[in-house]
């Protein structure tokens, strides 16, 4: 457990270091948003490669897979009928952003370190990224794209709708990284190397610009977005762990220690690259970064919690 907090620790250290940078005025607003366009369009995709191309087949497609799939679709329809009924009508790509604040587990810089000193291996990791890495990510960028094209008055048409996820870079660095696994192709070394140095960048670079952020613009929790944040926050810490512990406990009857893998991993915080997606397309920028701030402090005494109750 000391360990899992050191990641929770070290993660913090860096966002400490964007928001010191920004106070000294060595990084600005304008630094943010490259380190932030480093990060989506070419850290991201190279590090997303890296990790599906080497995962474990076997581990990736287990009962956890079921499981952890069905919650996150739970999270998502409980999010879109609590916000239509909370927050009235609201434009898709507000929505989009509102779903994956609630639904998308920091199950990488985070999930990780948390993954092999709780749980005890971190391969439990590998289903969770499956799914969002593989289906919700290209899902939710490709109606970005759209709400995106409709904004300018764009017209697309039905090959450009169906091939909007292959325009987007995240979703080529996993698909071709299922490619090379699922095909058993061997990465020669002299490509490998600098593959895993450029996906090294993509954290950090996501945590010093998240922490510029959080020097820069106002403080989390303040803004007309605040009803919405309690919404996906609460969803998020509280909500989809309790979900993926009633699928795993009276519906499919797993093991314990699986029981323990699917809520641990729903409890995780909001994801980094939310934010990194939300500045992107410029959409739902304070939310996301005010769900990534408040659920990762709320998720510590959640996952301490279900750890030690559940063993």
């Amino acid at each position: 457990m000391q360990a899992a907090l050191n990641g929770y620790f070290t993660i913090w250290t860096v966002i400490g270091v964007g928001w010191l940078a920004a106070h000294l005025r060595i990084l600005d607003d304008n630094a943010r948003r490259v380190l932030s366009r480093l990060a989506f369009t070419v850290a991201s995709p190279v590090l997303l490669f890296t990790l599906v191309a080497r995962a474990d087949l076997k581990h990736l497609f287990s009962s956890t897979l079921v499981v952890s799939g069905l919650a996150i679709l739970a999270m998502v329809v409980s999010y879109l009928i609590a916000a239509r009924v909370l927050l009235g009508p609201g434009r898709l790509a507000d929505r989009v952003i509102g779903t994956l604040c609630s639904s998308y587990t920091n199950a990488g810089n985070l999930g990780l370190p948390v993954a092999a000193y709780v749980l005890g291996d971190m391969t439990w990791m590998a289903p969770i990224l499956l799914i969002q890495i593989g289906i919700l990510q290209p899902v939710a960028l490709a109606l970005l794209d759209v709400a995106a094209a409709r904004g300018t008055g764009e017209r697309l048409s039905w090959t450009r709708y169906a091939t909007l996820p292959l325009r987007n870079p995240l979703t080529v660095g996993t698909l071709a990284g299922l490619v090379v696994n699922g095909a058993g192709i061997v990465v020669p070394e002299l490509l490998w190397a600098p593959a895993s140095m450029l996906g090294a960048v993509a954290v950090p670079a996501m945590l010093v610009a998240f922490g510029v952020s959080l020097r820069l613009d106002p403080l989390p929790g303040r803004g007309p977005h605040a009803r919405e944040l309690l919404l996906v926050t609460v969803g998020k810490v509280l909500l989809h762990p309790a979900i993926a512990f009633g699928l795993a406990t009276w519906v499919f009857r797993l093991p314990i220690e699986q029981v323990l893998a699917v809520t641990v991993i729903a409890a995780l915080p909001t994801a980094q690259n939310i934010f990194v997606i939300a500045g992107r397309y410029r959409v739902g920028y304070r939310l996301s970064r005010d769900a990534i701030f408040i659920s990762t402090l709320a998720s510590v005494p959640v996952i301490i919690a279900a750890s030690t109750w559940l063993r």
